[in-house]
């Protein structure tokens, strides 16, 4: 099993790209494009323990401003777990990291995804 603590170079870029256009999107008040950069984000970030845990506080944040109480309650042992899940490399593939999913549910991963994934 191989442990990853932080994310490569050249995945991070996406990653934070994914981050500031949520925020973006946010401000706009497009707040279901705004969860998708997100998801993306969890999606990229799942496998670093940092980078995980930083996604998941985002979303929880993302369900106090949007007061979605079902987000707010899923977030808090997503936030407390899922990095020490990233850490011991026992995190769901593809997993989008929102309440409304399973949290140890494997998903696909969208392949412009991938494709970065498999570059870093």
């Amino acid at each position: 099993m191989k442990l990853y603590l932080f994310m490569p170079r050249t995945l991070t870029a996406y990653f934070d790209n994914e981050l500031m256009d949520a925020e973006i999107a946010y401000k706009l008040k497009y707040y279901e494009q705004s969860w998708r950069h997100l998801e993306r984000a969890h999606i990229l970030g799942q496998p670093y323990p940092f980078a995980h845990t930083l996604v998941h506080w985002k979303m929880l944040k993302f369900g106090f401003k949007t007061k979605n109480i079902q987000e707010i309650i899923g977030q808090i042992p997503r936030l407390i777990f899922g990095g020490v899940k990233s850490f011991v490399g026992k995190v769901p593939t593809g997993n989008t990291g929102g309440a409304n999913v399973p949290p140890l549910k494997p998903m696909e991963i969208p392949e412009d995804l991938m494709i970065f994934i498999r570059n870093a």
